[in-house]
């Protein structure tokens, strides 16, 4: 669609060219990417093509997006007649996601050699401190800067004035191009998402308590504390910068204020898009498929039969071992081992986190030499890894005992991107999860959470936290419980670790003595709530965001 034609469903601003920059376009790393993926259709549905995601060409012809396809005549072939400076160069194509948006790839690289000046434009203009980084911070924000290159030369190439085009940038990886853009157009209306401070998931990544001293901590101080100077003074520029500052939940506009010194001026929750969700009857047969594959996989991991009534109990995400709650979930199918005579069927619980895999488990691929062999390999990981000395959910796992003695509770840690390519299971994780009759989510640290509401959309019963954005959310417009709305919610802080260690295993007994009857009820929950959390009902924020952000950037230029 041409750029001058109207859009199908008015919004609250003028906008003729809308960009979003994030480093998970096209390259899917965590949460960010689900995001992005799913709000697109909606976005597109009311934008066309003049919606343009922007993200980092990490890409070669040996090793090829898979869900990227070129089409040089878009954006009247902005790749071949933009003439860009240092190096950049950008292959444009749609996005193979619903909606199939047009999306811009940029090659950053040329953007190193000249990082050292930029770092100092950037402190003179918004004392952001790059001299303490370390890691992913030039990468970061090599792409960054690139791609604010690239927004102004592509808004040039289609004849349309800086006045209509807003610039939405996600997380802390891509501040620097909206600070950048700020110097080299401040026309354009801008916008800066925080999904997770990153001071604030350093504070809880450090084993630090973030709740109990909340109100004590002060990020520029906590930032030096845990060598954060550079990023944390970098994303905080950017929120107090951006025409409109927005995060994903209460949880995180709490934190934003306390450790960031400004309030989100819009909440935008992540909604999430039913059509990656099959019918019921692809459903039916995916259960079966899955439920086959990872009882059989895990049957010959610890060495005996699994009952095919098994109830499978999963979490999954970013591996995150205290934030995302994996030692809470651990410590309490730990305890459910204990309480073996309560429980009505056999248990086997999934730990679907990457990790630093390096091949197939022995077990599974034959490949074992000799009995003795065998019986020094974990007999609970689907894939070895390279790190296992030093794995925390390999070692918790091994403290616990494997799958030695227990007859009633099986352990498997299936530590690889599950996109059906990983040589054991082969089934992708959307595939999977109608397979599992209970997901569990008990985030310490938790801005929204996307694999709960993932879960709710599968149908499959979850039990999460209200440090989760949410989690909170359902606790405040849909109703806590499995009975009410699908969704379990515990009570998480820094005092009651043991108690919801207990009231997970209890959901967890509670949940395997419930006639079948109520287990239909307790899922069709879960669907009710999925769907009042769908984007066609969230996305009317993104909205109010672009209407504050072009009023603020018109008040600015007065």
């Amino acid at each position: 669609m041409e750029l001058t034609e109207h859009l199908s469903t008015p919004i609250p601003c003028t906008i003729d060219l809308f960009f979003e920059t994030s480093w998970e376009v096209c390259n899917k790393v965590g949460g960010i990417y689900t995001v992005l993926s799913t709000k697109a259709k909606e976005l597109e549905e009311s934008l066309r093509d003049k919606l343009v995601f922007i993200g980092p060409d990490l890409w070669s012809p040996e090793n090829p997006c898979p869900v990227f396809k070129e089409n040089k005549r878009l954006l009247r072939q902005a790749s071949k007649y933009i003439k860009l400076p240092n190096g950049i160069s950008i292959r444009t194509g749609r996005w193979q996601i619903p909606g199939e948006p047009i999306v811009v790839l940029v090659n950053f690289n040329g953007i190193y050699s000249r990082l050292p000046e930029i770092y100092g434009k950037m402190w003179e203009a918004f004392s952001v401190d790059s001299l303490h980084s370390y890691g992913d911070y030039d990468e970061s924000c090599a792409f960054a800067v690139a791609s604010a290159i690239v927004i102004d030369a592509i808004r040039d190439r289609l004849g349309i004035k800086p006045q209509s085009v807003v610039a939405h940038f996600d997380e802390w990886t891509t501040g620097m191009g909206l600070l950048y853009l700020r110097l080299i157009r401040p026309e354009i209306a801008e916008i800066f998402t925080t999904h997770a401070t990153s001071i604030g998931r350093s504070i809880c990544g450090n084993g630090k308590q973030l709740y109990k001293y909340f109100k004590g901590y002060y990020g520029d101080q906590m930032a030096q504390e845990l060598n954060m100077q550079s990023k944390h003074s970098l994303e905080k520029a950017a929120a107090h910068t951006a025409d409109c500052f927005t995060t994903v939940s209460d949880v995180t506009a709490d934190e934003c204020e306390q450790l960031l010194d400004i309030r989100p001026q819009v909440v935008t929750p992540n909604g999430f898009d039913l059509e990656f969700v099959p019918d019921a009857t692809t459903r039916k047969a995916q259960r079966i498929t899955g439920r086959k594959r990872l009882i059989k996989t895990a049957s010959k991991l610890c060495g005996r039969e699994i009952a095919d009534n098994v109830e499978i109990v999963a979490t999954s995400g970013r591996n995150e071992f205290r934030n995302k709650g994996i030692d809470l979930f651990l410590n309490s199918i730990a305890l459910l081992r204990t309480e073996e005579n309560r429980l009505a069927k056999e248990i086997l619980a999934l730990v679907l986190v990457p990790a630093w895999t390096k091949e197939p488990s022995q077990i599974l691929t034959d490949n074992a030499k000799s009995d003795n062999d065998a019986k020094s390999i974990p007999n609970f990981l689907t894939h070895r890894l390279n790190n296992e000395d030093s794995d925390a959910i390999t070692q918790k796992i091994i403290s616990m005992g494997g799958n030695d003695n227990n007859q009633k509770v099986t352990l498997m840690f299936v530590p690889c991107y599950l996109d059906g390519r990983d040589g054991i299971i082969n089934i992708p994780y959307y595939n999977l999860l109608p397979a599992v009759d209970l997901t569990i989510f008990p985030s310490y640290y938790e801005p929204w959470g996307y694999t709960p509401l993932e879960s709710m959309a599968f149908g499959i019963p979850t039990i999460t936290t209200d440090k989760a954005g949410f989690g909170l959310w359902v606790s405040d417009n849909v109703g806590n419980g499995l009975k009410a709305s699908g969704v379990k919610v515990i009570h998480r802080d820094d005092d009651n670790y043991e108690a919801d260690v207990h009231e997970i295993a209890e959901t967890v007994i509670s949940l395997l003595e419930t006639p079948a009857p109520e287990l239909k009820e307790i899922s069709e929950k879960s669907f009710e709530t999925a769907n009042k959390a769908q984007w066609k009902l969230f996305i009317q924020d993104y909205y109010t965001a672009f209407a504050i952000a072009e009023k603020r950037r018109n008040e600015r230029l007065k």
